[in-house]
């Protein structure tokens, strides 16, 4: 196997698509930990976060011819994951509707399982559980700016060229994001 930690995804990405499985499976292993987390944090369930994460890179891999290598490979993927993300919801609002008409009673909303790590300690695990309660009740056009900025570190060009908008509109929509969430704890404070 050849060494590929001092190339550039723009150069495993041509390797890859001469037909060298070796370069897409670094892409994949150099990738992975922060798709992992972004897709994790907008699905809410670890389970579900794995099959959306297989999804991303089974379809980056299908659509790689079409990367343009002048543009960040990350910011290409993160496109792909938010993607894959937001099919999920759709999917699962199907299922939802269904699953209410065929119920005769009447359903609570699906929320994701928040369930917090060994390592957290309880009370920092309730306050994790609410976070990402709060995160998935947000809008996704106030989620995603959110998620993309503040937890995956982007800057708001980024997040911008991964949503289709201008900077602008980020900084609106994360600035409208932490006033729901700032409004969401001062009530459950207020309790």
């Amino acid at each position: 196997m050849t060494d590929t930690g001092g190339e550039t995804d723009a150069a495993l990405v041509k390797r890859a698509l001469s037909g060298d499985d070796t370069a897409f499976a670094h892409l994949m292993g150099r990738h992975k930990q922060w798709a992992y987390r972004f897709v994790r944090r907008y699905v809410g369930n670890a389970d579900d976060a794995y099959d959306v994460l297989q999804d991303t890179f089974f379809s980056a891999w299908l659509a790689l011819a079409r990367y343009q290598t002048a543009r960040p490979f990350d910011i290409w993927l993160r496109r792909i994951a938010l993607n894959k993300c937001r099919d999920r919801a759709r999917r699962e609002a199907v299922r939802r509707v269904f699953a209410r008409l065929s119920s005769d009673e009447a359903q609570e909303i699906d929320l994701p399982d928040t369930a917090a790590g060994p390592e957290s300690s309880a009370a920092t695990g309730q306050e994790l559980e609410h976070l990402e309660r709060s995160l998935s009740a947000l809008p996704r056009s106030l989620k995603e700016p959110l998620l993309l900025t503040a937890l995956e570190g982007l800057s708001h060009q980024e997040a911008a060229e991964v949503l289709g908008l201008n900077a602008k509109a980020v900084e609106m929509r994360i600035y409208r994001a932490r006033e729901r969430l700032n409004a969401v704890r001062a009530t459950r404070a207020r309790r």
